[in-house]
């Protein structure tokens, strides 16, 4: 677990303090007579009600003014307040060296809140040089006064050992001290020691308790962190909707992760229900924030019309973004729009050198379409022996596609020594995944007997399981195999069933074969118009010797029907039944 990159600017988000409350409303017109006639603790209040609003217009240069007037004096509340209007830019200009002449006059009376911000501006280099040494003496200064904040700075020192041995028992003890206080920020550090196993004993259940603590106050991070526990059962029972409520707190707050997260749990509908829209939504707002895998999921809706307009140059400039940072999805889905020219202009030089980077971090789609390239010289120098090389590489780490295509090159002898053997194992494993091109290729292995033994039980069995996919090539083939009455009954009815649900999804072999069969009266009644259509269909916008040849015995009446049918054609997409 990398602790060390989750809180990376901690010192920064504690130096500025909310100044103090009134413990009632003043009034305000006996304040301001107390203040007007020099009284310290009036001025200071006064400053407090001008920059809460109560009683009065809220007005930060006033509450400036009044604030600086008790630090003059010498009161430390005020010179402290003071100190922090200058350090955030609040009633007057940015200035971190005036910030921190005030938090050192506070300090140096011993008030707590101005050593803990004197601490955290020699830590974060406000005002003055950084001074890790320096920003420790105060934090200890005000931690020892059992101030909350500057015992989890004080925790954080020793946390990550800045200007000090790393001391992880002292850490905990400090992160205790203000945790007993309700410290979120220590409460949180607890829950990262306590899931992490860094100090004490690795124990999710006590992480999810100081999580739980933390985020109930509203901390962002304690929010996500919670979130994480309910999405993978650690800690607390599993519970998606949950992790969704503590993501969406988080979210809220701008952590990049989280709305990562939440993006996820709409996208998937895990947790809430799917949601394409409001997923793009939440991806936006994290990879705004850089966050490279939101990138990548965003440029994904993008590319595949998933709760956005389908925009292929949006798409691109996310996978870009992401791809810029080493995210080797994003530098392959780069790769894709450069292959194909989606978005950009096509450049299979510029796609092979996005595919050689993501297939460098072992992607296995890109070491497939890589050593594709390289196995075919498209785009880059051919060197097919380290083409093959990715290839298999990609199958090895079970890319079904790698595997389908590694076993046709051993059974062809394309590249490789020919190995029927080996060439089996791999298209059997592209076929165990579900690869139907696999589970064809299988299935007509056994029907032929050729390299495995001969059985058409075997073979039924894989084409079946193609077929259920509504694959039309398997569809297709199922048809070709009833219209000959190999492995099945000879069934020309059957034939045409399943030519015809091939057809229907646009698959141009399994169009022409219909057409074929209306032609002859193979199968079903010799319908011209229906042939024409089919023949039509399967040649595109090229020319076709058997459409021409039916439209010579076809009325101008009939040829017209016939193109008026293919013009109203709309593929379909059948469920596994082929209904």
């Amino acid at each position: 677990m990398r602790i060390n990159r989750l809180f990376p600017i901690i010192f920064l988000l504690l130096s500025a303090v909310t100044p103090f409350a009134l413990a009632d409303s003043p009034d305000i017109f006996i304040l301001k007579k107390k203040a007007q006639g020099g009284d310290a603790e009036a001025q200071f209040e006064l400053g407090e009600a001008f920059t809460n609003g109560r009683g009065i217009s809220k007005d930060d240069a006033e509450a400036v003014k009044w604030y600086r007037k008790a630090a003059e004096q010498g009161l430390p509340i005020a010179q402290n307040n003071l100190g922090a209007q200058y350090g955030i830019g609040r009633g007057v200009p940015q200035d971190h060296g005036e910030a921190l002449k005030w938090y050192h006059q506070a300090a140096e009376q011993g008030l707590a809140a101005a050593q803990n911000n004197l601490g955290g501006a020699f830590a974060a280099g406000q005002g003055v040089p950084k001074n890790n040494a320096e920003a420790l003496k105060w934090y200890r200064k005000a931690a020892e006064q059992n101030y909350s904040d500057a015992q989890a700075n004080l925790g954080l020192v020793y946390f990550y050992g800045k200007s000090i041995t790393q001391d992880y028992a002292e850490a905990l003890k400090w992160f205790n001290k203000s945790a007993e206080q309700g410290g979120a920020v220590a409460q949180t550090f607890l829950g990262l020691m306590s899931e992490g196993g860094i100090g004490v004993t690795k124990d999710y259940t006590e992480a999810a308790k100081w999580y739980r603590l933390a985020a109930e106050q509203g901390h962002a991070k304690a929010q996500h962190y919670l979130g994480d526990k309910f999405f993978y059962g650690r800690g607390v029972t599993q519970d998606n909707a949950e992790a969704a409520k503590w993501f969406r707190l988080a979210a809220e707050q701008g952590v990049a992760e989280a709305q990562f997260k939440l993006g996820a749990i709409y996208d998937y509908g895990r947790g809430a229900t799917q949601d394409h829209a409001e997923a793009a939504k939440w991806y936006h707002l994290a990879a705004e924030q850089g966050h490279s895998k939101a990138q990548v999921n965003l440029g994904s809706m993008y590319n595949n019309s998933r709760g956005v307009t389908q925009d292929y140059a949006e798409a691109a400039k996310w996978y870009r973004l992401a791809a810029d940072q080493g995210e080797a999805m994003a530098q392959y889905s780069l790769g894709n729009t450069f292959f194909y020219g989606r978005g950009v202009t096509q450049d299979s030089a510029k796609a092979a050198k996005w595919y050689h980077l993501s297939a460098e971090q072992g992607y296995p789609l890109a070491q497939f379409q890589f050593g594709r390239m390289l196995f075919t010289g498209d785009g880059v120098p051919r060197d097919a022996k380290e083409g093959v090389k990715l290839l298999r590489l990609a199958a090895e780490q079970g890319d079904a596609v790698a595997q389908y295509t590694l076993g046709n090159m051993l059974g062809k002898g394309d590249g490789v020594p020919q190995d029927a053997k080996e060439a089996v194992k791999w298209i059997r494993l592209a076929a165990e995944q579900g690869y139907a091109d696999a589970q064809i290729y299988l299935g007509d292995l056994f029907f032929e007997g050729k390299s495995v033994p001969q059985d058409d039980k075997e073979a039924m069995k894989w084409v079946r399981l193609a077929v259920e996919q509504g694959y039309a090539g398997a569809q297709l083939f199922l048809g070709e195999l009833f219209f000959e009455g190999k492995g099945v009954p000879q069934d020309d009815k059957e034939a045409v069933k399943w030519v015809r649900l091939a057809a229907e999804q646009g698959y141009a072999d399994a169009q022409y074969s219909l057409g074929r069969m209306f032609g002859e009266g193979l199968g079903v009644p010799q319908d011209s118009v229906k042939s024409y259509l089919w023949l039509h269909l399967a040649a595109g916008a090229g020319e076709s010797e058997e459409r021409n040849q039916i439209a010579s015995k076809m009325t101008p009446e009939q040829i017209a029907e016939a193109q008026q049918l293919a013009r109203e054609w709309k593929p379909k997409k059948h469920n596994k039944k082929g209904d």
